[in-house]
């Protein structure tokens, strides 16, 4: 337990914003950027904005986890930070799993609470408000778990990695995007437990594929 603490401690302060050493806030700060400028792109229409508002939150909440994915892993690989810890007898497996989750610890709370005022600009309000938040609770992990999936996959690529991973990340998203922005407009609970049954998968299956991702690139 006193590893997994140390190694969660150590991955928080490098992504978590604002800790001394650690991550920007470049995907906070973007999420907020889409939400402003885009009741400017589509006009003032309420209906409108209300009716789309959620789909851009989402897609906004996307981009703000594909940010760091060129931080999230490349570095410890070729620092040989895994090597040292395999030596330990500590798996792959998990070190990306805490890795996962201080992907989302830094990135995820931070995305809902911008959620509040980013609604407001967008023209949601009362209980869909509610649907929105409990949406990226249930479907940000699934987001920060599709983040690692490909940021251990294109950890030994060089140069067009950081393209590859954003385009291999968009189908593997498609389905939190989908069930997450029709919440609003379906009722919400549907579409809550599908996004969050997707999340949870893409939570148990992260940790598996990375490791061996990050394995076969040591060895290759």
């Amino acid at each position: 337990m006193s590893t997994l603490a140390a190694l969660l401690r150590r991955d928080l302060a490098r992504l978590l914003p604002g800790m001394r050493g650690g991550g920007s806030l470049l995907p906070l700060l973007f999420f907020l950027a889409v939400a402003m400028l885009y009741p400017f792109a589509i006009g003032p229409n309420p209906t409108l904005l209300a009716a789309t508002g959620g789909g851009v939150i989402w897609v906004a909440a996307l981009l703000a986890a594909i940010l760091p994915l060129d931080r999230l892993l490349a570095s410890d690989v070729e620092a040989g930070f895994f090597d040292q810890w395999a030596l330990r007898g500590v798996s792959e497996e998990l070190l990306v799993a805490v890795r996962m989750v201080a992907h989302w610890l830094s990135f995820g709370p931070f995305i809902m609470l911008a959620a509040l005022p980013a609604s407001a600009l967008v023209g949601i309000d009362g209980d869909k408000l509610r649907t929105v938040e409990l949406g990226l609770l249930a479907g940000t992990p699934g987001l920060a778990a599709i983040g690692v999936i490909i940021a251990s996959v294109t950890v030994a690529l060089k140069g067009g990695g950081a393209a590859l991973s954003g385009l291999l990340l968009i189908p593997l998203a498609v389905p939190l995007l989908v069930f997450g922005a029709g919440s609003l407009s379906t009722g919400g609970e549907g579409g809550l437990a599908l996004t969050g049954a997707i999340s949870l998968l893409l939570v148990a299956i992260a940790p598996f594929a990375g490791g061996a991702a990050i394995r076969a690139a040591r060895e290759g």
